[in-house]
């Protein structure tokens, strides 16, 4: 039975089982319609479903039913009151078992309450007779001892005061009793004569007094009593000996006597050794070994000529010179370490063991410490004087390091090999290790934290005043011979300034371990020289842009007479154009000079990458200036194409290789295949013919891929299309790429400088950033000139807001498609900075927009032929 709506019942039950739904989680009731009624046929069974739902139903509310009846016989009240009162009786009884227990626990007590009287008298018996015995034993210890102290038997009392002192301790509870208490009073007075006694007799023998005359054997065995009374006493009595072996050095060593000065501080040192010399032969062999008296003696000289320093070197500060300084403190160091030799322990560790407050003893050295700033003057002093010659200040400039080597390797060309690093850099860490070194003996503190700072500041300077590379004027491009066009010596200048750059940064990390290794803890965090080593990097990055500039001037004048070519004159092609030959080996020859004189490979590599960056930027940049390419005929198209294409050929062939086996990388090779490909494709569409103009206009979608009316402008500015034809070719590339969805909105023609300045060659700085190879290998850092796009020679064409970054922007901006060039990059009309990805953005959107509705505009005004 197929009805087209539900009867109403089910409907109504239905829509109280969703309704129910939320209250039962388990319950769902759309999968149970879905099995009783899983397709249409199914409906209809639906007399027979509803039978079924009502059977089960009324065999759920027969069972709630019986369970409301079981209920309800559950809840009778008799039921429960009689349940209550089996509670109560329950309860009853525990309580009656309760009173049965402590009724037995009452009779037991009972029963043991003698033998608990037994066992606690038996227990205070026993106590008290051992009290009583220990107590025998204290006074007849004590009446020994009195004893062995009116005889002195000092090796007796010892041992008899340590009995005393043992027993004694177990009756400190039981002071309140009065018979021990007086015992325990009687120990204490003992004690104090037993003191008076010692103080005696070592003063005795201390003064050597020839009325009372006291043999060592006795002071030996005293010095046993001395540890069993306790460390006060025996501190006191080393103190005591200290004070009065010293009386004679603070006596004679007076800081306003002549015997007391700064020049005679060796003096000092030799009074106290013969001091503990003779402490060690005479008195000091009655001192037991673990007392280190000479420990003390040596704490106290340490402390008394210490203040008697700083005194004096406060009055003298003013007269002081390095010499006398340092070799005041030589003295003091050297008698530090000979007293750290002499008992095999550090200077420090026999102060901190002889001192007993919290704060640790000074070395007699620190007393140098606050006047070593002299000493970091001086070193300063030498440093300035030591680079004085090679530093670039001052008209007129004097004779560099750099020009001093220069001329030293012209004169011994034949004699010496060449020198790798500037021997000023090595001479300026010599020094600094020398320095270092000393310092660290004087001080590892403070002193050693300012020559650090030292050492940073002259490293600054060195990199500044020595290594830097001034900017030179750009030379002409038009010269005579291959030997004019780039300068030999400027390159030898600037690989020797690679070279000792990178020996500075290197030694410049070491210096700085060193320097932690010997500087106290609280300076170590402090210690860094990584602002001085960028500096080495930017230095090395400047001395690359040099190198570069010296490359431009090579290849200038081959890349003038590219742009000087009349291309349309040319109708077939024999070979490769005359320039691109001496172009070639230009660039090789410069490269080839280069190679031997840098050391580290990671250099060179970058190096060779913008080598290839500059190479290939000025052929664009060239090839950019030789517009327009004029319509010419088949024959000639064919030829220009030839003969640009194996222009292009040959100048990837070289770069190719240029690395050599050592130097050449894989990224390298794809960077460089992928910008020539390129540069291929923009050859072939700027000399394909423009009649039909959908045909040029197919292959140019076809070629570059994308649908931006300004590149396909830059096409037609390249081809030399009258400016009466433009609009035209843009209404149909309009036309037809509004029906290519699959193009993009930009492609590597976006960032195509469409006007390159600088002389020569055209190497214009915007480009470098069209073709800048591979990501640098060497990090540099901010200000080093650097391109650090990682997408290798046409990144910034690979997208529409892609382009390089540049990680500096220091240096002139002068127009060089190298080095400080970098920094303008962008900065003029048709540049690759941020205002030219702007007009290939949004800006080419709106106005390929407009063209569009005004071409729609006019095709719809315009009459039918």
């Amino acid at each position: 039975m197929q009805t087209d709506e539900l009867p109403h019942e089910i409907v109504l039950a239905i829509e109280r089982a969703l309704e129910s739904a939320p209250e039962n989680q388990e319950f769902n009731p759309l999968a149970i319609i879905n099995e009783l009624f899983p397709n249409e046929a199914s409906l209809a069974y639906i007399d027979s479903v509803d039978r079924k739902l009502n059977e089960t139903q009324s065999k759920f509310q027969k069972e709630i039913d019986e369970l409301q009846e079981e209920l309800k016989k559950n809840q009778d009240p008799e039921r429960m009151s009689m349940i209550q009162e089996m509670i109560s009786d329950l309860l009853g009884q525990m309580s009656r078992i309760r009173e049965k227990a402590t009724e037995s626990e009452a009779v037991v007590r009972n029963i043991t309450k003698d033998i608990q009287v037994l066992d606690l008298a038996k227990k205070n018996l026993i106590l008290s007779m051992t009290v009583l015995r220990r107590l025998q034993m204290l006074v007849n210890a004590m009446t020994q001892l009195q004893d062995y102290i009116k005889e002195k038997r000092y090796k007796e009392v010892s041992e008899s005061l340590a009995t005393v002192k043992e027993i004694s301790a177990t009756f400190k509870q039981y002071t309140s009793v009065q018979r021990i208490s007086r015992v325990w009073k009687r120990i204490q007075e003992l004690q104090g004569e037993l003191r008076t006694q010692l103080d005696a007799d070592f003063d005795a023998f201390f003064i050597q007094d020839s009325t009372k005359q006291v043999k060592p054997a006795l002071i030996t065995q005293a010095c046993l009593v001395v540890d069993v009374l306790g460390s006060d006493f025996r501190t006191h009595l080393i103190d005591r000996h200290v004070a009065l072996e010293l009386k004679e050095y603070r006596r004679i060593f007076k800081t306003n006597d002549e015997a007391g000065q700064l020049d005679n501080i060796s003096r000092r040192f030799a009074w106290f050794r013969r001091l503990i010399q003779n402490h060690e032969l005479e008195q000091g062999r009655v001192f037991p070994s673990l007392w280190r008296v000479g420990w003390y003696l040596l704490a106290k000289f340490a402390e008394i000529t210490r203040d008697d320093i700083s005194a004096l070197l406060s009055k003298a500060a003013s007269n002081m010179t390095v010499k006398t300084l340092l070799d005041y403190l030589q003295q003091t160091i050297e008698f530090e370490l000979s007293m750290a030799k002499k008992w095999a322990t550090p200077f420090a560790e026999i102060l901190k063991f002889t001192n007993g407050s919290s704060q640790p003893q000074k070395v007699i050295s620190s007393s140098f410490e606050p006047h070593l700033g002299i000493f970091v003057d001086a070193q300063d002093k030498v440093l300035a004087e030591m680079l004085a010659p090679h530093r670039k200040k001052g008209k007129p400039p004097p004779r560099t390091s750099l020009e001093t080597n220069r001329a030293s390797t012209e004169e011994n060309a034949d004699d010496e090999p060449p020198i790798v690093v500037l021997p000023s850099s090595t001479e300026l860490f010599y020094l600094y290790g020398q320095s270092l070194e000393q310092c660290a003996k004087l001080s590892t503190g403070q002193t050693l934290f300012d020559l650090c700072n030292l050492h940073r500041k002259w490293l600054r300077i060195y990199a500044e005043d020595v290594l830097s590379l001034s900017n030179p004027k750009q030379r002409p491009t038009a010269r005579r011979s291959m030997e004019s066009r780039f300068d030999i010596n400027e390159i030898k200048r600037a690989c020797l300034i690679i070279n000792t750059a990178d020996y500075c940064q290197t030694t410049a990390s070491e210096l700085e371990e060193k320097i932690k290794e010997k500087i106290n803890e609280d300076f170590k965090e402090k210690i860094t020289l990584q602002k001085e080593r960028d500096l080495f990097v930017s230095v090395i990055s400047s001395a690359i842009t040099l190198l570069l500039r010296e490359v431009e001037n090579a290849t200038d004048v081959y890349f003038t007479t590219m742009i000087r070519s009349n291309w349309s004159t040319l109708n077939q092609v024999s070979g490769q154009s005359h320039y691109v030959g001496e172009l070639v080996k230009a660039t090789e020859q410069v490269v080839e000079t280069i190679k031997p004189l840098i050391e580290q490979k990671r250099y060179l590599r970058n190096f060779l990458d913008k080598v290839c960056s500059v190479v290939l930027a000025k052929f664009t940049n060239a090839l950019v200036r030789s517009k327009p390419l004029k319509e010419i005929g088949a024959e000639q198209v064919s030829g220009v194409l030839s003969a640009l294409l194996l222009d292009l050929q040959v100048l990837k062939g070289y770069l190719t290789k240029m690395p050599g086996e050592n130097l050449l990388t894989n990224i390298y090779s794809k960077a460089l295949t992928k910008t020539a490909t390129r540069l291929e494709t923009l050859l072939k569409v700027i000399i394909t013919p423009m009649d039909p103009k959908e045909n040029f206009i197919l292959n140019y979608t076809f070629l570059i891929g994308d649908a931006s009316l300004i590149n396909f402008q830059k096409i037609l500015d390249l081809k030399g299309v009258p400016r009466t034809l433009h609009q035209d070719f843009e209404d149909t590339f309009l036309m037809i790429t509004s029906t290519k969805t699959d193009l993009d909105s930009t492609s590597f023609l976006s960032s195509l400088d469409m006007d390159p300045q600088g002389g020569g060659g055209g190497g214009g700085g915007s480009n470098l950033l069209l073709l800048s190879p591979t990501a640098s290998r060497v990090a540099l850092p901010l200000g080093s000139n650097t391109i650090s796009d990682g997408g290798g020679l046409f990144h910034s064409l690979s997208g529409g807001s892609g382009g390089a970054s540049v990680s500096g922007s220091s240096g002139p901006a002068t127009g060089s498609s190298v080095g400080g060039g970098v920094g303008g990059v962008g900065s003029g009309e048709g540049g690759f900075g941020p205002g030219a990805r702007g007009m290939s953005g949004e800006t080419n959107v709106f106005s390929d927009f407009r063209r569009f509705v005004s071409f729609g505009l006019r095709k719809e005004s315009t009459p039918p032929s």
